[in-house]
């Protein structure tokens, strides 16, 4: 079992910056590729960014290439979203979730088994 409890999220306005938090307690943190995924009322899960269990190797979704960034600190158990030059449809409930280390990153929801409670992110325009 693995608790994943993200945190950072907030109220900012279009062009700033935000640093989501997921602390992850329970088993090795390093046997889980770590990711992030976010949901817009009313809209289906979309994937953000995953993170393998060394955290040198990092998949982004194309339409936020280069305005959000992985990273994580494994001796700190914890996984980070870095995001800039924040858009209103940004705006949505961020989870971060957690599967066992494999060969590839993955984007589909449904490979992740733990998944945190999300916090909200909202970008006024």
């Amino acid at each position: 079992q693995v608790q994943l409890v993200e945190s950072g999220g907030g109220l900012v306005q279009a062009g700033d910056s935000l640093r989501l938090s997921c602390a992850a307690s329970g088993r090795t943190f390093t046997n889980y590729d770590m990711a992030w995924f976010r949901q817009a009322p009313g809209k289906e899960q979309y994937f953000v960014a995953a993170i393998n269990w060394s955290g040198n190797n990092a998949y982004y979704a194309d339409s936020l290439k280069g305005r959000f960034t992985i990273s994580r600190d494994n001796a700190k158990k914890s996984v980070y979203l870095q995001m800039n030059s924040l858009e209103p449809r940004d705006t949505a409930v961020y989870y971060c979730a957690a599967q066992l280390t494999s060969l590839s990153l993955s984007p589909e929801p449904r490979r992740y088994r733990y998944w945190g409670l999300g916090t909200q992110v909202t970008v006024s325009s």
